[in-house]
């Protein structure tokens, strides 16, 4: 009688066993899913397109629907690409031209989770990290740290890569520094020709992150 009693729990803890294993094959046969973005962020970016570099400051404040990129181009001046929720851009320098372009786009700034429903890729071995790596369809692959989950990589569908130097969260850039300068509304700065400057001493720039088949919410 004992001997069955024994037989009847060494038969259950097989099938536990078993259970347990096969819940934790399926736990890990899971895909994983990338980081929401911090709400507020500072990102020092190094950008790559065929040749030409770019230092990206990037700030990110969605509590406050904005989005900065204060763009060094290689061998030329610093411009401000100041970016608000409600599709409003103004793209301007803060040397002696005073230049500036507005612009109306039909979307805002990324959600935090823009990244939701992005195609899992799996590993790759970027810029010294092992990564995680998820593809947004027409728009760009996401390079995330295994380890830290801290984003390392953009590469951009258009051949644009982003190298992400830094990744601060919470950072957040004081107030008074997303205040357009008064030459954005009063006439006197360059206009856009769809959606491009026109003007001589403003290069053809893009943000880090555009994303005009996202929509923002």
């Amino acid at each position: 009688m004992a001997s069955t009693a024994t037989k009847a729990k060494t038969s259950l803890f097989l099938i536990l066993s078993l259970l347990s294993s096969l819940r934790v094959s399926v736990c890990h046969s899971e895909d994983p899913v990338p980081v929401p973005w911090p709400l507020q962020f500072h990102s020092v970016l190094l950008m790559n397109y065929s040749g030409i570099l770019q230092i990206i400051d990037l700030w990110y404040d969605w509590p406050n629907g904005r989005n900065f990129n204060i763009i060094q181009h290689q061998l030329g001046n610093v411009v401000y690409d100041l970016e608000w929720n409600n599709g409003t851009s103004f793209v301007y320098t803060l040397d002696s031209s005073k230049t500036c372009s507005t612009s109306q786009l039909e979307v805002g700034i990324l959600r935090p989770n823009w990244l939701d429903g992005a195609n899992y890729l799996g590993h790759r071995h970027v810029d010294g990290f092992l990564c995680n790596v998820w593809e947004k369809v027409d728009f760009i692959w996401y390079y995330e740290d295994v380890d830290t989950k801290r984003p390392v990589h953009w590469l951009f569908y258009t051949g644009r890569q982003a190298h992400v130097m830094t990744f601060e969260v919470g950072a957040v850039l004081e107030d008074e520094k997303w205040q357009a300068p008064v030459y954005c509304f009063d006439g006197k700065g360059a206009h856009l020709h769809n959606g491009v400057p026109n003007h001589k001493n403003l290069p053809v720039i893009d943000g880090a992150l555009r994303a005009p088949l996202l929509p923002a919410i």
